[in-house]
């Protein structure tokens, strides 16, 4: 259960970093499926910055008995969530972020819900992310940069940036005049949270070692979208805390990946 001082830190800055939320036998199960498994790796996709780098992600909706599955559905995750959006909570999707030594792209400053709206969402207050790392993530290996308090400006306005969506830059260069930005430096195994409205971006990846994370995204029954998939619209089934470890590694074969680009993977 998240603190009183935890929840109020994250309703002003917008961001909760949370170190050591897995433990090292729970990164090591994730990094080693994530960098091994075929189904995963048969449905990755790439989408480049505006300067022709890329970065590659593999994207699903629901939330199965996989490893991946259980880790967004462990109730130390769920619990979390539900401090701070609200619940019941519904899994909207999750993602395996992968940049590349050296080649791997930057993401745009944007908020999530930047996307989001477009897809049908009503309040960005009962949607949010978690962010697990599942590889040290650096300055130098393109960690994830907020915008401390940015989430209060509710939604701006979003527009094409080579493959991906960005915030309009004279509304953050405005914001950035008043904040420092703050790099969310993890060590494997920490976690962070981020709402909606956050501005984050990342840096490419000029180091020689990869950056790879996990990403759940949810959203409240209540705040259920116009048309989206299934699982947006379903309480999630909880798990116990690391349950995970003892996941059949066979479930990844009926995950349903997203096999396209699409406007709700960023990060």
């Amino acid at each position: 259960m998240l603190t009183s001082a935890q929840l109020e830190e994250f309703n002003k800055q917008g961001f909760l970093v949370l170190r050591g939320f897995l433990s090292a036998e729970e990164v090591g199960l994730l990094y080693q499926v994530s960098a091994q498994d075929n189904a995963l790796t048969e449905h990755t996709y790439s989408v480049l910055d505006a300067n022709g780098n890329e970065s590659k992600l593999a994207l699903w909706n629901n939330p199965g008995d996989d490893p991946f599955g259980m880790l967004s559905r462990d109730e130390r995750v769920v619990g979390a969530v539900g401090q701070l959006i609200g619940g019941p909570v519904a899994h909207f999707h999750s993602k395996v972020m992968q940049k590349s030594p050296r080649v791997g792209g930057a993401w745009e400053w944007h908020q999530d819900y930047g996307y989001w709206y477009k897809n049908g969402f009503l309040f960005p207050d009962e949607m949010i992310s978690i962010m697990f790392a599942l590889t040290p993530a650096t300055r130098e290996n393109g960690c994830l940069m907020v915008l401390p308090g940015s989430h209060k400006m509710g939604r701006i306005e979003h527009g094409k940036v080579g493959e991906q969506v960005g915030a309009a830059l004279d509304r953050v260069a405005r914001f950035e005049e008043r904040v420092e930005r703050v790099y969310c430096e993890l060590m494997p195994g920490d976690a962070l949270i981020f709402h909606s409205n956050l501005l984050h971006a990342s840096n490419p990846n000029t180091s020689d070692s990869p950056r790879w994370s996990i990403i759940s995204c949810y959203n409240t029954l209540q705040n259920t979208p116009f048309q989206e998939p299934a699982s947006c619209f379903q309480e999630v089934s909880t798990v116990g805390a690391g349950s995970l470890l003892h996941a059949s590694q066979q479930g990844f074969d009926s995950i349903a990946f997203n096999k396209k680009k699409t406007d709700i993977s960023l990060n």
